[in-house]
């Protein structure tokens, strides 16, 4: 073969050779970081993908997607629970009645439930977020979970606008949800105690409000709409806690009780509903740091969690597995 043949041949092969080496960089990439995009789109996320990161975790369990309770679920008696708050209902079953008739019983929206793919985004309030400029991003997402009293109103830039549904309890309910959350936000309470039912169900009737079994004062007056309320299923807290943080179901005499900080449960929530979980905001600084700022909002530092009845380094740990197994996604740097 002369060289003017050689190097036609070898030119028309190039561009073959150049696709080829394109497309498995492509692949190498898409792998490593879990089979998603930072960018939620359709094209990459198959409902097989995140089905068989589930089955890695190994919890031998199928994923829930009915996240709430439902006043439905309660005449039947196959529902009944062996727990009482915050893993199970036992002992708080006519609070709950009350709460759940006075609510709505749909569950998620329908253009959401509908979705032949999901893409969640998981937004801790962690300083992470903080000129982080995810705004836009965060945005694009079907669904946006926030955690507590996190504002929005200000911080639009580093955190969004959109929020789906927020997490929270009586001690971290904003009195006015509008200021913070869209209209059609659902307002999802997770009760770890009967005073939280008890708190919801004042609200929701106007009846006199108990004040005892808080540990800060829970807003008198609450603006959420009964509409937008909803009352995650304790399942999801008991799950998390028992076979994420291993935490014994009757803990020793003496021993400091722990349970899940919300940023966990809320992507153990994520896990079972969505086909791709991307979080952001999640982490916190060394705890030898006392004075670092620990949120995207206020003042408050690591020694406001000096107390706390939360293990933030076996949360770090789970969160790092979970990262590592490609079953969520850091939408920016982190430690």
């Amino acid at each position: 073969m002369t060289l003017k043949a050689t190097k036609t041949w070898f030119l028309r092969l190039l561009p073959v050779v150049l696709f080829f080496i394109c497309y498995y960089c492509s692949q190498f990439y898409f792998e490593s970081s879990g089979g998603k995009s930072p960018h939620p789109t359709l094209a990459l996320c198959p409902n097989y993908r995140l089905q068989k990161k589930w089955e890695n975790l190994n919890l031998n369990m199928s994923r829930k997607p009915e996240l709430f309770l439902k006043l439905e679920d309660f005449f039947w008696k196959d529902h009944l629970s062996a727990e009482a708050l915050p893993y199970g209902i036992k002992g708080s079953e006519l609070l709950l009645l009350k709460v759940l008739a006075a609510i709505s019983s749909f569950t998620m929206p329908a253009n959401i439930e509908s979705l032949d793919c999901r893409t969640c985004a998981v937004i801790g309030n962690g300083f992470a977020l903080k000129n982080s400029s995810l705004g836009e991003i965060i945005n694009k997402y079907d669904v946006v979970i926030r955690l507590n009293d996190a504002p929005v109103r200000g911080f639009e830039e580093d955190v969004g606008n959109k929020t789906t549904l927020r997490l929270f309890y009586p001690e971290s309910a904003s009195y006015n949800p509008g200021i913070h959350n869209d209209p059609d936000t659902l307002l999802v309470l997770v009760p770890f105690k009967q005073q939280d039912l008890r708190w919801l169900k004042e609200i929701l009737y106007d009846e006199k409000r108990v004040q005892k079994g808080f540990w800060k004062p829970p807003p008198q007056i609450w603006l959420g709409r009964a509409s937008q309320i909803r009352v995650l299923d304790p399942y999801f807290l008991r799950i998390t806690a028992r076979k994420f943080l291993q935490i014994p179901v009757q803990p020793r005499k003496q021993q400091k009780a722990v349970h899940p900080t919300t940023g966990l449960l809320a992507v153990f929530v994520a896990l079972n509903y969505c086909d791709v979980v991307h979080v952001a905001g999640f982490g916190y600084p060394a705890s030898r740091n006392q004075n670092q700022p620990i949120h995207y909002y206020g003042q408050q530092t690591m020694k406001s969690m000096k107390n706390s009845y939360h293990d933030l380094n076996q949360e770090a740990q789970i969160l790092h597995r979970l990262e590592e197994q490609g079953v969520i996604l850091y939408l920016h740097p982190h430690s």
